[in-house]
């Protein structure tokens, strides 16, 4: 079953690693590597199952392919999953073993921070492999990505208002945002800035009590966000939150959030979406900021020159609505087709031969 579906999906490489005296359990998953070098974050979860871990790992590895081609990238998509829990499971040893086993990989794939890992794990990481970014330990290296995440949601929010509302101006929108963790808190911040009126919730009681004392946010309940009358919507938590019942309850005209795979089913709900006159925002794109910050380590970190880049996703987001409105699709098919697009080129222009291919990516000595 697994190399069908590695046929069926496209996938090149699934690595299983395992090292005993630290407990490591860990799934490495290269989709595609058409663009360049796979790159893709380090989840440690608590998968209940080695099945659960493994769908996990080719779902979100398949999505980096779409989400690093779609912004314009170098690289390919890669995925690592850690089976464990990142409250009590951590240790040195435990990331220096995964770092090794990125190291045979020999540039094929490079790790970064995601769910359940840090800074400090990356460096731990970085002790066994150069093929690590998002760590502190390194010249050049960029350190926590969330930052330029939340300018890529900004940026794309600002897109996503001048589609709706035909001005880019947030000042005075309404902005509902479910989750205020630390992507989506400075998020709020950027949109406080500007003078937006926000609305949040979270189950992190202590995160919405911040959000209302220093951002003048309106807090409501968990709930409650669905049924919010905003200009805006911004999912910044959970997956799948976007469905038959959340949609029908929804008083926005947009749809821009940090969020994962937030249709529960992609063209169903997406048309759902459309059906009801509500834009939706493809979050792999919009959420794209953290990614190209720390890829752009892979050239000699310039944060000038990765902020930059980070604002690009303002005109990405453009020319999903444009291709959506001329073929008459919906952004999230849109989406797919911008990355699918670039690929399918890159592709084809490679198919001639090199003795020796060039590569951009340089090594941290």
């Amino acid at each position: 079953m697994l190399f069908e579906t590695m046929v069926q999906d496209g996938y090149e490489q699934v690595v299983f690693c395992h090292d005993k005296a630290s407990g490591l359990k860990a799934i490495i998953a290269i989709h595609d590597t058409t663009l360049g070098p796979a790159l893709g974050g380090c989840r440690m979860w608590p998968y209940a199952t080695e099945e659960e871990a493994l769908h996990d790992v080719l779902r979100l590895s398949r999505g980096m392919t779409y989400k690093n081609a779609a912004a314009g990238l170098n690289i390919g998509g890669g995925k690592t999953v850690i089976i464990g829990d990142p409250r009590t499971d951590k240790s040195e040893t435990l990331f220096r073993a995964l770092g090794r086993y990125v190291e045979s990989l020999n540039g094929r794939y490079i790790i970064a921070e995601d769910v359940g890992t840090t800074e400090d794990d990356m460096n731990f990481i970085y002790n066994e492999t150069n093929y690590v970014t998002g760590s502190t330990a390194g010249a050049g290296s960029s350190g926590n990505p969330s930052p330029k995440t939340a300018l890529g949601i900004y940026y794309a929010m600002k897109r996503t208002a001048k589609e709706v509302f035909g001005s880019d101006s947030l000042a005075d929108k309404k902005v509902s945002v479910q989750g205020v963790g630390n992507v989506s808190y400075t998020l709020c911040e950027l949109l406080h800035a500007e003078g937006a009126k926000l609305i949040v919730t979270d189950i992190n009681e202590v995160a919405v009590a911040r959000a209302v004392t220093n951002l003048n946010a309106t807090a409501v309940g968990i709930d409650e966000i669905y049924d919010v009358d905003a200009d805006i919507f911004a999912p910044c938590a959970l997956g799948a939150i976007l469905n038959d019942d959340t949609i029908q309850r929804l008083r926005v005209k947009a749809i821009c959030g940090s969020a994962n795979n937030q249709l529960m089913d992609l063209e169903k709900h997406g048309q759902m979406l459309e059906a009801r006159g509500i834009l939706y925002a493809p979050d792999y794109i919009v959420n794209s900021g953290g990614v190209i910050n720390v890829a752009d380590e892979l050239s000699g970190y310039n944060e000038a020159r990765a902020i930059k880049q980070v604002k690009e996703i303002y005109n990405q987001i453009g020319k999903v609505f444009e291709i959506a409105k001329t073929k008459n699709i919906i952004p999230a098919i849109a989406a797919d087709e911008l990355a699918e697009q670039r690929i399918a080129q890159v592709k084809a222009m490679r198919s001639n031969f090199l003795q020796t291919e060039h590569s951009s990516i340089s090594r941290k000595s």
